[in-house]
């Protein structure tokens, strides 16, 4: 199992961004996937998670609410975070990650199994 992100890079403060997640190995079926960051000398910190089946439950982190938006195509099997309205707050290494189950609410890091290896996501002021 490889999760690979892209997009990252440098935005001004109230751009957008749409980062990419691309599963290797395995298909988001029955999976919870989410984004998380994490900022330097801070925890990392849950962003939004998504499970599907016959419905989609998605829950975001309320800092993200209303800009962030998660969402999945599964011929490419791949997971994207739009980000709009972006802040210097919102700097950070993001990352996506799996697992096999459904998501738990609240979700934390520890309850992921897969990882990829992040990217890099700088708004200035």
């Amino acid at each position: 199992v490889q999760l690979v992100e892209s997009g990252g890079g440098s935005v001004q403060a109230g751009g957008s961004l749409r980062l990419s997640c691309s599963a290797y190995g395995y298909t988001y079926a029955n999976h919870c996937m989410g984004w998380f960051r994490q900022a330097p000398g801070k925890e990392r910190e849950g962003v939004v998670a998504i499970y599907r089946d016959d419905t989609t439950t998605t829950t975001y982190a309320d800092s993200v609410k209303g800009r962030f938006t998660i969402s999945q195509d599964n011929a490419k099997n791949t997971l994207y975070l739009q980000m709009n309205d972006l802040r210097p707050e919102d700097t950070a290494m993001y990352y996506c990650a799996a697992y096999a189950d459904r998501c738990w609410v609240p979700f934390s890091p520890t309850d992921f199994s897969y990882w990829g290896q992040g990217t890099q996501v700088t708004v200035s002021s």
